[in-house]
Parts: C-alpha cells; sequence; structure tokens
C-alpha cells in the first residue's frame, strides 16, 4: 500500500516566472506542476499554449495574477513549420489526414501569399480551440462530431516570414515567423496559407517566440527549474511589474497611497495616461494599475495591503526589484 504523500506547505510568492512549456504539457498541467515547485499559494498562467506547442509562457504568482490580462491582451511572436499537402481533422499533427493533395508550390507563390496574410485579417477560429459555447469548450463540440458556428474576429499580422523547406528531400513544407495580435490562431493561418497555395497544409509544429515583451531567451526550462535548489527558484521570478513595463509611473506620498489603496480617486497635474502603474514613496511599494483623466488619478486593479507587506518582506531578501523612480505627489 503507497503512503500518503506529505502536503505541501504553500507560500505566498509574488511575481513571474518566464518558463519555456516544453512539449507534450498542457498549459493548466505545467502551471500546477511550477506552482507545486515553488510551494506557490495562487497561481496563474497568461493563455494557453496546446501541448504541441513550447515556447515562452508567463506564470503569475500571488499579485502578479491581477495583472494576467494584460499578456492575454499582448502582441505574440511564433516560429511554425507548416507541412505542405495533407489537411487533418484538427489543422495540426494531432489530428487524421482527411485530404491528400499535390504539392507544386515556388518561392514566388510563397511570397505572393505571404503578402497576401500580412495586415489586418478577419478569421474563424477553429473548432478545436478553448472557446467557450454555452459553457463548454469548442473542442468538446468538435470530439462529439458537433460543428458549431462561429463568427469571424478581426485580428493583425504584423510581419509573415515564410520560406519553402524540405520534408524527405522534397519541398513539401514551409517555415514561418509570424507576429500577430492576441486572439490569432496559428493553426487556422497554416490552413489558410495551405489553400492559397492550392494544396492544403496543416501545423507541424509551433513555438512561441515571444509575448509582450517577454523573449524566449528569458525563460527557464522545466528540467533546468527541477534541477534547481528552492532559493535559485525563487530566483527566477520577476518582480510584479516587470508586467508593467509600458505604464507611466505615479509615485504618492503616504496620505495619497493609502487613499488610493481605498479606491478613492486622487487629483493631481498629471497628464491624461490610459495606462499608469501607481507606487509608493515609502519603500516604492506597488500599488497597482490606474489611468489618468482630466487630472484624476482613476484606481484600476489594486493590490491588497498583506500583498504589498509579503512583497516588501520578499523585497528585503533581494529577489525583488526595486519601482522605477518617479516624482513623489
Amino acid at each position: 500500500m503507497n503512503a500518503p504523500r506529505a502536503r505541501v506547505a504553500r507560500r505566498p510568492v509574488h511575481g513571474v516566472l518566464l518558463l519555456d512549456k516544453p512539449l507534450n504539457w498542457s498549459s493548466n498541467d505545467i502551471l500546477q506542476k511550477v506552482k507545486w515547485l515553488l510551494r506557490a499559494e495562487k497561481a496563474g498562467h497568461t493563455g494557453t499554449l496546446d501541448p504541441l506547442a513550447s515556447g515562452v509562457l508567463p506564470l503569475c504568482f500571488g499579485a502578479a495574477t491581477k495583472f494576467s490580462q494584460l499578456q492575454l491582451d499582448a502582441d505574440k511572436t511564433y516560429a511554425a513549420v507548416l507541412r505542405l499537402g495533407q489537411k487533418t481533422s484538427t489543422g495540426d499533427a494531432e489530428g487524421e489526414v482527411v485530404q491528400t493533395r499535390a504539392v507544386a508550390v515556388s518561392s514566388e507563390d510563397v511570397a505572393r501569399v505571404a503578402a497576401q496574410f500580412t495586415g489586418a485579417l478577419r478569421q474563424v477560429p477553429p473548432m478545436h480551440s478553448a472557446l467557450k459555447k454555452d459553457g463548454k469548450a469548442l473542442y468538446e463540440y468538435a470530439r462529439a462530431g458537433i460543428e458549431i458556428e462561429r463568427e469571424s474576429r478581426a485580428i493583425m499580422i504584423y510581419e509573415l516570414n515564410m520560406a519553402l523547406a524540405k520534408v524527405d528531400s522534397a519541398y513539401e513544407a514551409i517555415n514561418m515567423i509570424v507576429k500577430c495580435s492576441k486572439g490569432t490562431y496559428i493553426r487556422t493561418l497554416g490552413e489558410d496559407v495551405g489553400e492559397a497555395l492550392g494544396c492544403g497544409a496543416h501545423l507541424g509544429a509551433l513555438r512561441r517566440l515571444g509575448t509582450g515583451g517577454f523573449d524566449v531567451a528569458q525563460c527557464v526550462t522545466l528540467d533546468a527549474l527541477e534541477a534547481m535548489s528552492e532559493s535559485e527558484r525563487l530566483a527566477c521570478v520577476l518582480p510584479v511589474q516587470s508586467l508593467l513595463p509600458d505604464h507611466t509611473v505615479i509615485t504618492l506620498d503616504d496620505e495619497q497611497a493609502a487613499r488610493f489603496l481605498s479606491g478613492l480617486r486622487r487629483r493631481g497635474t498629471w497628464p491624461d495616461a490610459a495606462q499608469v502603474a501607481v507606487y509608493a514613496q515609502r519603500g516604492h511599494a506597488l500599488l497597482g494599475t490606474a489611468q489618468v483623466m482630466s487630472g484624476e488619478l482613476i484606481p484600476g486593479r489594486l493590490l491588497s495591503p498583506i500583498e504589498i507587506e509579503q512583497i516588501a518582506k520578499e523585497s528585503r531578501t533581494g529577489l525583488v526589484e526595486s519601482a522605477p523612480a518617479s516624482p513623489a505627489i
């Protein structure tokens, strides 16, 4: 009989860990694994990567989960391999081949199609996706053989670089680098490119190279994380404010900070700004996000006093960076 597993003593961890997600893990499974490794109390990811995809997956812990939507809304960069000549039931290598066609594609064809799929587009989300319909993910309907009508959505392909690649000595694949807006399905893009080339295609491999200013070179692998000591793992956790690199910085004195934290609007001489990171003058503690309209600082997502104290304690151990400097108001 197996002995019962010892309970993990959880602790507050606040910040972002940039993981190079391995293949064959779901985003949630890898989140739970890293949460266990850090013994963190609260965690969330910033948008799913399919099990067959690898690459940048920011994992948010504690107070950082309040700002995870920023990464969900961020632009992404992917490297992909598109297999030509075969369509599959899922649009990727997991599905069954449903159609096979001859491949006669030139470099000129690839350049023409790359231009066709660059810029503002509309895209129909695939059935094999996590989008919800009446509380169920679309892939659940797909597995049951049910097709759900989906509306097309506006997306933006900022850059699309494609080049023919050899498979078994024949040019039957395309290497793609895609920089795109949120909500872009690379599987669907690959299928649409295949149709435009007249031979059909499916996604053979996918790797996320970047998201919202984070790059795969900054990431730690799961194997490396498992091999680390506990203190080394914690040192990999970036501060919460790393999610707010493009936010205007406003610093408040003690009285103003206390009122802001209670949800009250503050008045000042600040210029209008849609995205503001607000800090306390005392200890340079992050208080939350806000916007400024007509000289009024309007609270957005706020940290709790307990979270602020816990982060300050982490900072005293040298694991959290200080806040950007700005004049105190």
